[in-house]
């Protein structure tokens, strides 16, 4: 559990005022930072993109398909969150597309503190996009702005359709869902889109739904005129 967001207050310390004081501190100085970022973001009109889903959902998968598919029309660069190791931002720099990698130790997801100092070593003006492959967890990184534009989270065919009325807060964050490894859907049928969009819709979110697998490239399509979508949005606004 992590000491910086607060899922270690537990029942038993919810009447901790002190912690739940000191809670709110930090959360404040995270959103001072977060838009410190975002104006760094709209100074160069990059357009930054926070990518949130379960371990295992096919966040690095997608950005793998994306980077290959969009490589002639718009510069990206990735940051990379993870507790441990460089494995995702080695996979990215394979494509020859630069990635900043973030370990966090213990913390369970990126603050806007690590994001603001990972910029320091990324050249924003050259850059239409930056993603932020943020940790797997579908809990606290939907507490913590990083000053982001927007956010997609993935919901992947093996984790069930559930997983929305299970993980509110983060669902409710969503700018876009994906729902990831759809070639898996032959086969894992108790998946229903069906349900997973009414468990969306239950919890309030009205963020648009696509359905795509990197892996095996389909319905990429449509993810990619969404983003083509919002780059020029953000380019024209901060013009």
């Amino acid at each position: 559990m992590c000491d910086s967001c607060g899922c270690n207050i537990t029942p038993t310390h919810a009447e901790n005022t002190q912690a739940i004081t000191v809670l709110s501190h930090l959360l404040a100085e995270n959103d001072h930072t977060a838009q410190h970022n975002r104006e760094h973001f709209d100074h160069y009109q990059v357009l930054a993109i926070n990518l949130m889903s379960s371990p295992g959902a096919g966040k690095t998968a997608l950005l793998e398909a994306t980077l290959q598919q969009l490589a002639s029309e718009f510069n990206m660069a990735v940051i990379e969150g993870d507790l441990e190791t460089e494995n995702d931002a080695m996979r990215i720099r394979q494509l020859g597309v630069e990635a900043v990698q973030i370990t966090t130790g213990t913390a369970c997801h990126l603050d806007a503190h690590m994001i603001h100092h990972a910029l320091h070593g990324l050249a924003l003006e050259p850059l239409d996009i930056v993603f932020i492959e943020n940790v797997g967890n579908l809990v606290c990184p939907a507490c913590f702005d990083l000053g982001q534009d927007l956010n997609v989270i993935l919901l992947s065919v093996p984790e069930g359709d559930d997983k929305p009325a299970k993980y509110p807060v983060m669902f409710r964050t969503a700018d876009l869902v994906v729902i990831s490894k759809s070639d898996l859907l032959p086969i894992l049928d108790d998946f229903s889109l069906d349900k997973a969009q009414a468990y969306l819709h239950d919890i309030a979110c009205g963020a648009p739904i696509m359905t795509l697998s990197a892996k095996r490239q389909l319905g990429l399509e449509p993810w990619l005129a969404w983003l083509r979508q919002h780059v020029k949005a953000k380019q024209t606004v901060t013009a």
